[in-house]
């Protein structure tokens, strides 16, 4: 401003610059989507794992009820078996849930 020389800047350095940030924002557009393919598959092998999980405990049926508890191992392994089973029981379904919304969600939101 004053005395000061403005340089106009040229219209292909513009044009340079647009194509550079546009090459960025397309590598940011990619990078999204890949992170939310990845989180879909990751949510769709947790609802696997989690149904296979509830199948084995349905096969198993509970098999620690018929063990003998007099011998303190045996005891010990039953409790820890059962205190499994409960836990998974009382966590899986709310995992299960949420992790079907998720994958709703993403899906909805996947180009």
């Amino acid at each position: 401003m004053l005395g000061e020389t403005i340089i106009e800047p040229k219209t292909d350095d513009l044009k340079e610059l647009s194509e550079k940030l546009e090459m960025i924002n397309l590598q940011f557009a990619q990078r999204k989507i890949t992170r939310r393919k990845i989180l879909h598959w990751l949510l769709i092998s947790l609802c696997i794992i989690i149904v296979i999980i509830f199948a084995v405990l349905a096969v198993l049926n509970s098999p620690y009820l018929g063990w003998d508890y007099s011998d303190p191992e045996t005891a010990v392994l039953g409790v820890a078996f059962h205190a499994l089973e409960w836990l998974f029981a009382r966590l899986a379904p709310v995992i299960l849930i949420t992790a079907a919304i998720g994958i709703f969600l993403i899906r909805r939101h996947m180009p």
